[in-house]
């Protein structure tokens, strides 16, 4: 597969969560077109399951959809900071809880039709209660769902972010494998 060719790039927008770039590209055929690219930091998605095997799952306020969504923890990795650093940060902001095993289950791009945004995830397990507050987690509800019921959530639309599906569609799957073996 032939790549693009970047001929040149500008910054039109440098915010606090998501940079925007204009590239202009040549296409293999040669043709030049534009490509808007929203740069975002990496993050890390966590699967986090409790002794009772319950999935911890988030409900928060969405402003660009408007709604509250139910989605599995993550956030955004700080500037050299460890990726298994951040989900032990992260379960603490949204969760409240500290995992003391964390195993790398893979990883996703978003959105990378226009976005940088690589999410690695992470199955947190053995949790212990170790609230962290966070600026901007006051909004944020935890939910305990049955492993049961997720495949469930996700069909009916009520788990519909893309992040969580994926996330939990992978985890199921590594759990089926688990027991096969």
């Amino acid at each position: 597969m032939a790549e693009e060719e970047t001929l040149s790039s500008r910054m039109v927008y440098d915010g606090r969560a998501v940079k925007l770039r204009v590239d202009t590209v040549r296409m293999p055929s040669g043709r030049e077109t534009m490509r808007e690219i929203v740069e975002h930091s990496d993050c890390v998605a966590i699967i986090a399951v409790d002794d009772k095997d319950n999935i911890l799952l988030v409900s928060q306020f969405r402003k660009s959809v408007e709604k509250e969504l139910l989605e599995i923890p993550a956030g955004g990795i700080e500037p050299g900071e460890d990726p298994v650093d951040c989900v032990r940060r992260e379960l603490r902001e949204e969760a409240g809880f500290l995992p003391r095993k964390v195993e790398r289950l893979g990883g996703f791009y978003s959105s990378p039709g226009y976005c940088t945004e690589y999410l690695h995830l992470y199955l947190a397990t053995d949790l212990v209660p170790s609230p962290l507050q966070a600026e901007d987690s006051e909004s944020i509800r935890l939910d305990r769902v049955p492993l049961a019921q997720i495949s469930g959530l996700i069909a009916s639309g009520s788990i519909c972010d893309a992040k969580s599906i994926a996330g939990l569609l992978t985890f199921l799957e590594y759990r089926k494998s688990a027991k096969s073996v």
